[in-house]
């Protein structure tokens, strides 16, 4: 029986004010890294499997209470900063960097080399339609 990894991340279901908006944006990115949409019904849900075991990680996109649509996420208050993924290139980063400029994805900064990260931290980051900051990220000598 395959093992897990104990404490890696099994999903994350993020809320947002507009599934269809927040659907182009993730589909985009999730897709282009790998991920299979696995579920289109009441939400949206793509699985990333690991290879040989098909363990791994989901995202999942929720609408939010409508109560709450109007709600403005902010970045600095309690609660999630922001989200990241690892590439395995620079030019992976710069693909997706193409790719969101391409489909009008708001990009908050290029793929820039970041040394205050790390010797080798190259990232791009961009929002989703909510204001969550996402990002991109190769770091070959980062955990």
């Amino acid at each position: 029986m395959p093992r897990s990894i104990r404490g890696a991340i099994h999903h994350i279901d993020l809320n947002v004010s507009d599934l269809e908006a927040s659907r182009r944006v993730y589909a985009l990115v999730l897709e282009f890294l790998g991920y299979e949409l696995v579920k289109d019904s009441g939400g949206y849900e793509w699985d990333l499997k690991e290879p040989g075991d098909g363990r791994g990680a989901s995202i999942g996109l929720r609408a939010c209470d409508p109560a709450e649509a109007a709600h403005v996420h902010r970045r600095y208050a309690p609660g999630l900063h922001h989200l990241a993924w690892r590439a395995e290139s620079r030019e992976d980063v710069d693909r997706l960097h193409a790719l969101l400029v391409a489909n009008g994805v708001a990009v908050l900064d290029p793929p820039a080399h970041y040394p205050q990260y790390s010797g080798d931290y190259y990232a791009v980051f961009f929002e989703d339609p909510d204001g969550m900051k996402l990002e991109l990220v190769h770091a070959p000598g980062w955990i």
